[in-house]
């Protein structure tokens, strides 16, 4: 009854089975080892995270480049305060303000951006407290440079001067008249009545959108392979079920040429009609 499986026509259909759920089975697989993979970011940054806020800070030229390991240790540094920016449209505690961010002009001769705190409101730099003056030694959470997008960060198209839209040497080139670290400093303790900005998740760490969407292509993938089982299943069976009718002599037989709508006898009407016409 099974014989129809070694027809062409079905090793075409099982070689096609044969090879998808395999296929459709590895890639699920390789979504979920990815989800996991950002599953153990996610607790090591927060072990890690732990763990810096605790320890001794380090000099900062000893963390740089800043990486997913680097990111959120404490740096200090030291140098002079220069120019100072507001970064508006910044969320904390579920209210909008702004970073009141000074470039530390160090003894390299780069400037470090320096987070000294968060106030509510629209960027206003009438109230922004002014930096210290005289040499000072800074110490706060290690940071990547931002992205437009990362963490409200945006343009910096349309913003008035003395405002910049992301905290990265790139937007900072045009603002400040020296070299700029490709990292930045949020202090651990904020100046002048501003509150302290925590340091965020490096990105590409931690349970993002990234993460559960990894984990949605986990499960398309394995219902995938479960579709591909399901098809071939009913296929078999439709083709049992049409041979058995065969057998017992239950399939429709084809009649031929299609029945003329006008009646047994054809053009001419009834065959009682041709008889009498004869």
């Amino acid at each position: 009854m099974y014989r129809f499986l070694l027809t062409p026509r079905w090793w075409g259909i099982n070689v096609f089975v044969l090879l998808a759920i395999p296929f459709c089975v590895f890639m699920g697989s390789w979504q979920l080892s990815r989800f996991d993979a950002r599953v153990e970011d996610h607790r090591a940054l927060t072990e890690q995270s732990a763990t810096a806020r605790t320890e001794a800070p380090r000099p900062l030229a000893g963390l740089l480049p800043v990486d997913k390991r680097t990111s959120g240790m404490r740096a200090t540094a030291t140098g002079r305060y220069g120019k100072q920016l507001l970064v508006p449209d910044r969320v904390l505690d579920g209210r909008s303000g702004y970073y009141v961010l000074t470039l530390l002009r160090t003894d390299s001769g780069k400037a470090l951006p320096v987070v000294r705190g968060w106030l509510p409101g629209d960027a206003d730099a009438a109230k922004a407290p002014a930096p210290p003056t005289g040499e000072v030694t800074v110490t706060g959470a290690l940071q990547a440079s931002e992205s437009p997008g990362d963490n409200g960060a945006g343009a910096q198209g349309g913003l008035p001067a003395g405002q910049t839209g992301a905290i990265s040497a790139a937007s900072l080139v045009n603002l400040v008249p020296y070299d700029v670290y490709d990292a930045w400093v949020t202090l651990d303790k904020a100046d002048s009545g501003m509150k302290a900005v925590p340091a965020k998740a490096p990105e590409g760490s931690g349970l993002d959108l990234k993460a559960f969407q990894n984990l949605g292509y986990t499960g398309e993938w394995f219902v995938f392979a479960g579709f591909v089982v399901f098809m071939w299943f009913r296929l078999v069976r439709r083709e049992v079920e049409t041979a058995r009718d065969a057998a017992l002599g239950l399939a429709p037989e084809d009649s031929g040429a299609p029945e003329d709508p006008r009646g047994p006898g054809g053009p001419g009407g009834s065959p009682e009609e041709h008889t009498a016409t004869v």
